[in-house]
Order: structure tokens, then sequence, then C-alpha cells
């Protein structure tokens, strides 16, 4: 039926950490940590989850170090233990890795937005365009639902995962991932029905 939801997901997006203070981009699995403020955050998003009374049958979390050491607060809120899901890492970032927007316009000499306007094509060394990372998220995202039929989750990741979950979500040309705006230690939920999926809401911070 049109309205029998199939699976509720709430995506919690990771703490900062140094890069993220920085504006740096970063791939890497096991670098950097959450920082003081990134533990910070977390702690604000758990408060947020318990007295919102967000419920969950299962949690998942992409492998980074950021991801996992931020799924562990979570998964301590529920006492419950949580599942890595290896599909879920962060887009690539090529030559970028590391570098700040100014660095990679100084040495590059290119701007972050040509990547987003250009979803179909890898640019400055990555391994995948924007409309293929948005595919590898929207197939993991596909099979998360279809094992969790009437379950709600949570799933800890990267921003740029989540912007991916939305963009697919709703239905939006690859091109308008860059308009949508996640940030560390925040909150957005969607819900999935047979055909289509629902935007609860997105990037919501705790204060």
């Amino acid at each position: 039926m049109l309205f029998d939801r199939k699976c509720k997901i709430t995506y919690i997006c990771h703490g900062a950490t140094i890069y993220s203070d920085e504006y740096r981009f970063s791939d890497a699995e096991h670098y950097p940590p959450l920082n003081e403020a990134g533990y910070e955050e977390m702690e604000k998003i758990c408060e947020f989850l318990k007295q919102r009374g967000v419920n969950n049958d299962r949690i998942y979390a992409s492998p980074s170090l950021r991801t996992v050491q931020s799924a562990e607060l979570v998964a301590k809120l529920y006492k419950k233990e949580f599942e890595i899901i290896e599909d879920l890492h962060p887009k690539s970032c090529g030559v970028w890795n590391g570098l700040t927007f100014d660095q990679i316009e100084e040495k590059n000499h290119a701007s972050v937005e040509e990547s987003f306007l250009n979803p179909d094509k890898k640019l400055y060394g990555e391994k995948e365009s924007w409309s293929d990372f948005i595919t590898r998220v929207e197939k993991s995202i596909d099979k998360i639902v279809a094992d969790n039929i009437g379950n709600r989750i949570i799933i800890v990741t990267h921003p740029e995962v989540i912007q991916a979950a939305v963009c697919s979500a709703i239905g939006l040309s690859h091109a308008m991932v860059g308009r949508i705006y996640v940030r560390t230690g925040s909150a957005t939920q969607i819900s999935y029905y047979d055909t289509w999926a629902s935007l609860k809401y997105s990037g919501c911070v705790p204060v």
C-alpha cells in the first residue's frame, strides 16, 4: 500500500574532528578521530535522541574511526551493539584528501563547486564521481531497508553519505547534492515506503 512504511531511518552525522573545524576533505578510514567538540556534539545528539524518544531496532555505522567512535556513544545510549556497513564509506577525495577549500583552489586552480556541477565526471584523481557515489549509497540503503522491513534503525555516518541519501530519497538531480547541508553532530530522518520516501527532517542540530 502507498502509505505502508517499510522502514524508518534516523541518520546521525558523526561528531566534529580537526578536519571539520578547518573544512578539510578526508576519505581516510583511520584519521582523523573525533576531537573534544565532536564528543560534545555526540553527547548532545544522544540527549536529543533520548528526549525525542527515537526508538530503534538496529544500529549501523560507516567503517571510519570517526563514525565508529560516534556510533559507540549512540550504542551505549541504547545498550546495544552496532554493525559496520563497509559500503557506506565516504566519497573518494582523490588529490583533494587533507586539503582545505582554499588550498584546493590554490593548488588545483579548481573549485569544489565544479565537482557538484559535473556529478557524472571523475575529477582530480577521484575514484568515483558524485553520481557513482550517490548510486553506491542508494544501493546500500536499499539493501538495509530490505533487511529491516517494519524496523526503525539508526545509521551513524558521514555528511556526504547523508547528502546522498537525502538526494536519492526525494528524487533530486545529482547536481543538487551540494545544496544539501549536513553538519557534524546532526540528525536526519527519512521514512521509506514501497515506491517513495518521505524526508521528516534534515540536519537537525540540538541546542
